[in-house]
């Protein structure tokens, strides 16, 4: 909403030293959004002056005209000027040599077309009061001559730029932003609704169907106005200043009434309409084609305002092309209502309809305005058009029960922290138009303006912010006792942080995805991940589930960064994904009076799905870069599995490793984890389908473990260091080219006992040298006691057992 400052003045008695911008401060400190601060940069002189003769200028390719023009000085002005609009005798707007225009354009004498010009005459949009360009600006004949224009036209003037959030659609007025301002300053405000409504009888015929989407309806009539006459010059700069094109006088009087008071107006031309005008629904199959010349079809959820030859308007939001005024529309009926904001919204929404009456409408508008807001609409096109007036206003309403608020006088205070007296919540509520009775509790009625006022909370902001956020003290926060994080959130920074550490870049996703990831990951269609939430509202229509694993939105943002020139990726994210429960119902809605009761709260957790967090992985590119100490290597399964290996340890459980099928891996390089019998996750390489799919390179690999299933390890401790001397011992074992080296490895493990202190598969032979089918696995076997130096007969007698234990498990054979 664009407000300017010296239309504000005309409803609140500002002091006349405050500025746009010392008012801008107040309003924000009372909650408004002011963005801007707009202030002309023009300085004079800028006079008016009677063009005394016009000496056309043939020689050139096109129209020039010499000027003579009287400015009240001893000599006329020679000016120079290539419009064609006015001639000799007409007022007009010169700037003088010395002055500056909008802009930054400063007017000086110069030589121009052979002749000397001394300034010049201007059009409203190089005064910065419109965007007329076409023509000079001509005023009427009694306008004078060497009169100071800046202050006659009001040129100088401050206009605020504000963003008015949802909750305040009473700002979106003059009337409205008038009022916080005289409450910030304390001053008188004068309400420009606040008119004596005559006791008039009905005016044009209606009626309302619809009264659960329209409550008031009211109509009023003018005749004999003169489709010609135009707007005058402060109506148009007025408008112009509060971003509105000046179209024609009826539309203009509409939109000038609109941003003063805060009520949408629609003019029908009297002649075009058919019977009574009713507010309804709108029919299976029923259209209308729209101001802006497209033919709408309509839904049923539709609210519409008809006649006896159909629909003629979309409520609230645009009207009709049929019964629109134009340049013969003399007798006119001007439509006032007050619609239900969701039926609007949600037919703007349906039509891609947006418009200025639809963005009050839907944010709420003063219930009481409709017959003050018509009454005014059509004295000024009596004033301004010559129209007359007909008596009497047709009014169809139906009835609504005002709201009433009961609050301990206490509340503010214990919301804000601040002690308020009783007489300071009475008296900030009244200055936002409440009625308030009773001692303590009192019991509040909001203003009509203030639909936004509907619970105690409402209430108690407009004491906070009139009496100051900045009166609010400042404390440090109290912690509550307890004992710090839980082992849940202690795990996940540990993850993060060992992640982080070894190389990998976290990234953060929106959790919503769309049923084509389904597909994309080659899921099976009996597969669980595929059943999720959709969102009521999501954010986009592309992406309405809610993610059941992180992968999608991790690739995604893989290959964002490979299209950016990123090729070397190693990403993680932690995070929730959602699975819903098997016969959950929807998750019920409660008021917010009071905390729910116990069993409120277990309907809710049974609705809710399951929420485990997560953990994953994916990796592109390099594991580690080539350069002059030799070729690189590709990130590849082995890196997601220590990937999984890192974060097992962290939760201090170790991994069981065993190959699998599971999308979205690739079938011969997938690996399941196991803590124990339990699954855990999965890692590997993915499926080229899907890599192709998500646009990442071949190879790429990923992994991802449910991190709630970690819990209930034990941390990770430092290991004993012994002094003594290490004992290594190598083996090479046969084994069946099917046998997993995590099951060689397990029973070397398991046969070694406590004096082996790790193992390490650093070999893989398949060749000539072993049998057809089989594959040769060697190992370096380590051995330390922690309290003796290990003699050579202990460490080949704990190799031998490992061997041996090897052998019985998996069939293995020394080589």
């Amino acid at each position: 909403m664009r407000a300017p400052l010296s239309w504000l003045r005309e409803y609140a008695a500002l002091p006349a030293e405050v500025t746009g911008r010392e008012l801008a401060a107040k309003l924000i400190a009372a909650g408004l959004e002011v963005e801007t601060v707009e202030t002309a940069d023009l300085s004079g002189p800028i006079v008016t002056g009677k063009v005394l003769a016009i000496e056309e200028l043939t020689e050139f390719k096109k129209p020039i005209r010499w000027c003579q023009v009287d400015v009240g000085n001893a000599e006329p002005q020679n000016l120079i000027c290539g419009a064609r609009n006015f001639a000799a005798g007409d007022t007009v707007v010169v700037v003088l040599p010395g002055a500056v225009l909008p802009g930054g354009f400063a007017v000086g004498r110069r030589k121009t077309y052979g002749k000397l010009s001394e300034g010049m005459i201007c059009s409203l949009r190089e005064l910065g009061i419109g965007d007329d360009h076409d023509g000079i600006l001509i005023l009427p004949e009694d306008t004078g001559v060497g009169r100071d224009a800046i202050e006659l036209l009001g040129l100088v003037d401050e206009v605020l730029d504000i963003a008015v959030t949802p909750d305040r659609g009473y700002a979106l007025s003059i009337r409205g932003i008038a009022r916080e301002a005289a409450t910030a300053y304390g001053v008188a405000f004068t309400d420009p609704a606040a008119v004596e409504i005559p006791a008039e009888g009905p005016s044009y015929p209606a009626s309302i169907e619809a009264a659960d989407a329209c409550d008031r309806f009211v109509l009023r009539q003018v005749r004999g106005f003169d489709p010609a006459a135009e707007s005058p010059l402060w109506l148009r700069a007025r408008l112009f200043r509060a971003g509105v094109r000046p179209v024609s006088l009826a539309v203009d009087v509409t939109n000038y009434v609109m941003l003063e008071l805060g009520q949408p107006l629609h003019a029908f031309d009297a002649a075009k309409l058919t019977g009574e005008i009713v507010v309804r629904r709108a029919k299976a199959g029923e259209s209308l084609e729209t101001l802006d010349h497209v033919k709408r079809t309509l839904d049923p959820g539709d609210l519409m305002i008809t006649d006896g030859s159909g629909v003629i308007s979309i409520a609230g939001a645009m009207g009709g092309l049929h019964t629109e005024i134009d340049g013969t529309s003399t007798d006119l009926v001007i439509e006032a209502a007050h619609f239900d904001p969701i039926s609007v919204a949600r037919t703007v929404r349906r039509h891609k309809l947006h418009s200025e009456a639809s963005y009050r409408f839907e944010r709420g508008v003063d219930r009481e305005l409709p017959l003050a807001a018509s009454l005014r609409a059509v004295r000024l096109l009596a004033e301004l058009g010559g129209a007359e007036v007909l008596p009497g206003a047709t009014v169809a309403e139906a009835p609504v029960e005002p709201v009433t608020i009961t609050i301990p006088v206490s509340h503010p205070a214990r919301v804000a922290g601040v002690d308020y007296s009783r007489e300071t919540v009475v008296r900030r509520l009244e200055e936002v138009g409440c009625t308030v009775e009773g001692a303590d509790p009192i019991t509040v009625t909001p203003a009509s303006w203030r639909p936004d006022l509907t619970d105690p909370n409402d209430l108690a902001e407009e004491v906070i912010r009139l009496e100051g956020y900045d009166a609010i003290p400042e404390r440090a926060p109290r912690p509550s006792a307890g004992r710090g994080l839980t082992p849940g959130q202690r795990l996940r920074r540990r993850v993060g942080r060992i992640l982080a550490a070894t190389g990998h870049t976290e990234a953060l996703s929106y959790p919503f995805t769309s049923a084509k990831d389904w597909d994309d990951l080659q899921l099976p269609a009996d597969d669980a991940r595929r059943k999720a939430l959709r969102l009521a509202n999501p954010l986009s229509e592309d992406e309405p589930l809610l993610r059941t694993t992180l992968l999608p939105g991790l690739m995604r943002t893989a290959a964002r960064n490979l299209g950016r020139g990123h090729a070397d990726l190693a990403l993680f994210e932690t995070g929730l994904v959602y699975r819903p429960k098997d016969g959950a119902g929807k998750v019920p809605a409660y008021g917010v009076d009071k905390a729910p009761t116990a069993e409120q709260l277990a309907a809710i957790e049974a609705a809710l799905p399951d929420q485990p967090q997560r953990v994953a992985v994916v990796l592109t590119g390099t594991a580690e870069p080539a350069g002059w100490w030799g070729a690189g290597r590709p990130a590849g399964w082995q890196d997601a599995i220590e990937a999984a290996r890192l974060i097992a340890r962290e939760a201090g459980v170790e991994l069981r490793i065993t190959a699998d099928q599971h999308a979205p891996w690739h079938p011969g390089r997938c690996a399941a984890l196991y803590v124990g019998d339990v699954l855990v996750g999965h890692a590997g390489e993915l499926h080229p389908r899907v890599a192709q799919a998500y646009g990442l390179p071949p190879r790429a690999a990923a992994a991802e473990l449910e991190l709630d299933r970690l819990l209930g390890g034990t941390a990770p401790k430092a290991p004993h260091v012994s002094a003594y001397p290490v004992a290594t011992r190598d083996v090479a074992l046969v084994v069946s080219a099917d046998t997993p080296a995590a099951a060689v490895e397990a029973a070397l493990i398991e046969g070694a006992g406590e004096l082996l202190e790790s193992v390490r598969l650093f070999d893989v032979y398949t060749g000539d040298q072993v049998a057809e089918g089989s594959k040769s696995l060697a190992y370096a076997l380590r051995f330390r006691a922690a309290d003796r130096t290990l003699t050579a007969e202990e460490a080949s007698a704990a190799r031998d057992a490992a061997v041996t234990e090897a052998a019985d498990r998996t069939g293995a054979a020394l080589r």
